[in-house]
């Protein structure tokens, strides 16, 4: 069991204690992923690129286990009204980049993004480190479990359009899902919900959960969304 500071200089417990029965598939395929079954894109052996994080943040709704997710302002220069997990850039009072500062960027950035409070949020498992090469941006994945969920919303319009949640069950429908196919031929996973088409980093991550949790569904990956250049 790890400890890190949370946002409020606080300590914050990373435990698989106490988490839902339905959470156990993700927990095992969080224990057991390779970096290569996540992505090809990962980290250059250099060091170099922008050190990050974001938070993958699990909660129970109406309908079920469900997750947090937010829309960027359409303004922003990189990424612009794309649906992200809350998260970005280390910020140096974060920490170790290699150590317990991904754990406390990212709820730091899900609490300055979406209002929520992070004392309910139980951190359950760190994804391998990813890299986004459009953005140079080194990305540590933080699952966690929101065991006391807490109100959110557009804290910083200039910064996100939307908060909202999406069940697994509509990520797990077949006729939700697509390949989305960008102008440079570049192909990936995405999901068409909340009147949002999630594709990119984010659908990458959501799609290989599903699979190494074991609750993909088959779909037709012939289902085709075009990007723009503007992607």
């Amino acid at each position: 069991m790890t400890r890190a500071s949370d946002t409020q200089g606080g300590r914050v417990t990373v435990s698989k204690e106490g988490l839902p029965a339905w959470l156990d598939p993700v927990v095992h395929a969080v224990e057991t992923v390779r970096p290569r079954q996540l992505s090809r894109f990962l980290p250059p052996e250099d060091g170099a690129g922008r050190q990050s994080a974001v938070l993958i943040l699990f909660g129970e709704g109406e309908r079920g286990p469900e997750l947090l997710l937010m829309e960027r302002a359409s303004s922003l220069r990189s990424h612009a009204g794309q649906p992200s997990f809350p998260g970005g850039a280390l910020d140096p009072e974060d920490g170790d980049p290699r150590g317990d500062g991904p754990l406390r960027a990212a709820l730091r950035e899900a609490e300055e993004e979406t209002g929520l409070d992070p004392s309910g949020v139980q951190l359950f498992g760190v994804l391998p480190r990813l890299y986004i090469p459009v953005s140079g941006f080194v990305v540590t994945p933080v699952l966690g479990w929101w065991r006391e969920p807490s109100p959110v919303g557009v804290v910083d319009p200039n910064e996100t359009a939307r908060v909202f949640t999406v069940p697994v069950a509509d990520l797990t429908d077949p006729a939700n899902r697509a390949t989305a196919v960008h102008p440079s031929g570049h192909r990936g996973p995405a999901f068409l919900v909340e009147s949002a088409l999630v594709w990119g980093f984010t659908a990458g991550i959501i799609d290989r959960l599903l699979h190494y949790a074991g609750w993909e569904r088959p779909w037709d990956r012939e289902k085709q969304v075009p990007l723009d250049w503007r992607a």
